[in-house]
């Protein structure tokens, strides 16, 4: 499954590493955090992150492979 997440503002370079399975790209002052995720426990285990981080999240989607 590959899946992308879209976070509001830039991440910083720290913030970009603690999702190192993930590319990311800047898009209009979003981030888009986009990559496989293997599976429901590697989804909720990104999103937890996330959220620890204190990032808002805007939108997640899976996406065709």
């Amino acid at each position: 499954m590959r899946y992308e997440i879209r976070i509001d503002g830039h991440l910083s370079k720290t913030l970009a590493e603690a999702f190192p399975e993930l590319d990311h790209v800047v898009v209009c002052d979003q981030t888009l955090l986009y990559g496989p995720v293997v599976d429901e426990a590697h989804l909720y285990g990104l999103l937890a992150r996330v959220q620890s981080l204190g990032l808002r999240l805007l939108e997640m989607r899976r996406v065709p492979e």
